[in-house]
């Protein structure tokens, strides 16, 4: 209860102090990009049961069509104000709304198309019993998927064989140690990592 009444403040908080980037970016992407300002892909929340995550669109419109679920540096499907967004990480301020309501919370393992969620373990599984977050230890260990990525042939093989495996690892060392401590650590290492790139 502590952790969503946090959760409700501090996001409720950031969508009215960034209102107005918000705002801007929407009226950016809308000029120079035909199609919608948001990205709503579905994603596999609390429980397994899936929602609609908001974040700035940065990529042309139906880019999942492709069949490819990871995106590298040189993705021909990123718009420009989309590799903009993507690289300052403003593309996930929207989250804040799917905080608010409920779909996630500021700090929790990131949220996963069900075709990854549906390759979790058993003991994997317990990562569906906590809500999805915009950051945790796996989002600060790599906060930049897509350089990680950078020339690969095959980006959906080399996520799942170069960064899921740690990923997974952090996410389980999160759901050990949760606690609203833990979540203020996380929110102040993600602003140290956003600020000093380090």
């Amino acid at each position: 209860m502590a952790k969503r009444i946090f959760d409700i403040i501090l996001s409720g908080i950031g969508l009215v102090v960034f209102s107005p980037v918000i705002l801007t970016i929407a009226i950016i992407i809308k000029r120079t990009s035909p199609g919608p300002v948001f990205y709503r892909g579905e994603r596999t929340g609390l429980h397994g049961k899936s929602f609609r995550i908001f974040k700035f669109r940065s990529m042309v419109v139906d880019a999942e069509k492709t069949g490819v679920l990871s995106t590298t540096k040189e993705d021909a499907r990123v718009t420009p104000i989309g590799r903009f967004v993507r690289k300052t990480k403003l593309d996930e301020i929207p989250q804040l709304i799917n905080v608010f309501i409920g779909d996630m919370s500021l700090v929790g393992p990131r949220p996963e198309v069900k075709k990854f969620t549906d390759m979790y373990t058993e003991d994997e599984k317990v990562l569906l019993s906590i809500r999805p977050g915009i950051t945790d230890y796996a989002s600060i260990w790599n906060s930049d998927e897509a350089t990680l990525l950078a020339g690969s042939a095959d980006p959906d093989k080399d996520y799942l064989e170069k960064i899921r495996p740690e990923k997974i690892r952090l996410q389980l060392k999160y759901f050990k140690e949760q606690s609203l401590i833990t979540d203020m650590k996380i929110l102040f290492l993600t602003v140290k990592k956003l600020v000093f790139r380090t």
